[in-house]
């Protein structure tokens, strides 16, 4: 018995075939012209016999003729395909063809009478047979969570959809470009771990047989970056995965893809400058103007990005300064927020986020973060409670944060030994200190400047997409019964 019941009536259009002796699921069709290219170029391409392949979309049959429309990833044509033009059997072939077949087709690419552009098949091959019908009409699953389950769907049914996934990969492209134009250098890192390191999140735990010892998903990659700036490479980047094991929301997915960059001899004022040209000239691709929508909003991206002061704007919303506790419990208490056994600087923070964050919708920088918020990160000299870093905020995310790195050794490791008494027991029995790092810093680490932005979240923006499923090929989701 079969795994997926296939539609009979699609079954019965198969076995025709194969006893007619064709294959039905095909054979390579070299010599394609992509269909974009046909449309684009006509002019240049009229009369010409050509090649096309794709997915048959509609097939309206007139007797002795029928026009079928297929598509393929840069677009739809029509095609004609004409008894006498073929002979009967392969005529008799083409009257098994359904939607949701792949086909491919060559002919003399010319218009109709009613002036639209078409194939005239002279001859086609059948390269994958469809027994399960596609989506009603074309227009794609309604069904949201099951578009992300059958996301092979979802692209050939819905143009919109195929389209945020190719800006998603020019997105990638043009950012890696920059960098390599700027002198930066693209590596990888571990992504399975002996400790779980580099940003305080819930890792991932698997186990490795063969040494038998547990690792852990990176939930950041920085502390091997770092080491590449011990190393001598001066200017990296990797746009690569990272895992955290916590919750699922419109902006959150526990597998999601980050770009780290680290300069040395830099800090965290010039990756802002890098994070601004970033972005404004991925805004410029997409538009000219520059000003793109989200949501509700449309987004600036062309005038200077806004710098915040992270006290004066927990002050400014909130009506009281970070350090009034009582008012700080009182604020937390009024939004909901449990913030028992918090440290101060996290309640702060907690508080931050609801009535900060949330309201910013042009993109701003918040300056100038709690020291005991970013254990990796420098101090300002005439004030160490604070530290030389910044978030950028845009309609209200989170887009990624910048540092001066720290590069002491002596600090970094004390550093470390607070964060590790902060923590509760259950992160205790996973997270360790990293000494091979500060034995990298004890070698010497380049005072540098570090950033990371999320990639999902920067594709989210530039499409027009409110949840982080809509830009993420296959989001994690629940099992389903099948």
């Amino acid at each position: 018995m079969s795994l997926i019941e296939p539609e009979d009536f699609r079954v019965e259009k198969l076995k025709k075939l194969e006893e007619k002796g064709i294959d039905p699921y095909g054979d390579r069709y070299p010599g394609v012209t992509p269909i974009s290219k046909m449309i684009d170029c006509y002019d240049d391409l009229e009369d010409s016999t050509l090649r096309a392949a794709g997915r048959i979309t509609n097939h309206r049959a007139m007797g002795k003729a029928s026009f079928i429309d297929i598509k393929d990833s840069t677009g739809t044509i029509q095609t004609f395909f004409q008894l006498k033009r073929l002979g009967d059997e392969q005529f008799e072939i083409h009257d098994q063809l359904q939607p949701g077949d792949i086909i491919g087709v060559e002919g003399e690419l010319t218009t109709t009478r009613s002036g639209e552009k078409t194939i005239f098949v002279d001859n086609f091959m059948v390269l994958s047979k469809a027994v399960l019908r596609p989506p009603e009409k074309w227009h794609g699953l309604k069904d949201a969570e099951l578009r992300y389950r059958r996301r092979y769907i979802d692209l050939f049914s819905n143009e919109k959809v195929m389209e945020c996934f190719v800006t998603r990969s020019q997105i990638i492209d043009q950012i890696r470009r920059h960098l390599i134009d700027n002198g930066f250098l693209e590596v990888e890192t571990p992504m399975m771990q002996a400790i779980a390191g580099g940003a305080a999140a819930q890792p991932f735990i698997t186990h490795h047989n063969a040494l038998d010892i547990d690792l852990f998903l990176r939930v950041a990659p920085e502390l091997y970056l770092k080491r590449l700036l011990v190393g001598g490479m001066e200017r990296v980047f990797e746009i690569n995965r990272n895992f955290r094991n916590e919750g699922i929301d419109r902006q959150h997915n526990p597998e999601f893809t980050s770009l780290e960059v680290y300069k040395a001899y830099s800090d965290y004022l010039d990756m802002m400058d890098l994070t601004e040209d970033i972005i404004r000239k991925l805004a410029l691709r997409i538009d000219p103007a520059g000003e793109l929508p989200f949501g509700e909003h449309t987004i600036d991206y062309v005038s200077e990005f806004a710098k915040v002061d992270y006290f004066e704007a927990f002050e400014k919303a909130n009506g009281f300064p970070a350090d009034d506790l009582a008012k700080v419990h009182a604020k937390a208490e009024e939004l909901g927020l449990d913030i028992d056994g918090l440290a101060p600087e996290l309640a702060v923070n907690s508080i931050f986020e609801h009535t900060v964050e949330d309201k910013i919708i042009q993109p701003t920088f918040i300056m100038d973060y709690p020291s005991a918020l970013s254990p990796l990160t420098k101090p300002k000299k005439d004030k160490p409670e604070v530290a030389e870093r910044w978030d950028l905020i845009i309609a209200g995310m989170e887009i990624g944060p910048a540092y001066t790195e720290l590069n002491d050794p002596r600090v970094q490791e004390e550093k470390f030994l607070q964060q590790l008494e902060g923590e509760d027991e259950a992160e205790k029995t996973f997270r360790n200190i990293d000494k091979d790092f500060l034995r990298a810093l004890s070698h010497g680490m380049p005072p540098a400047g570090g950033l990371g932005l999320g990639i999902d979240r920067l594709v989210m923006l530039f499409t027009n997409k409110t949840a982080i499923r809509e830009v993420i090929l296959f989001p994690l989701l629940r099992p389903a019964d099948e």
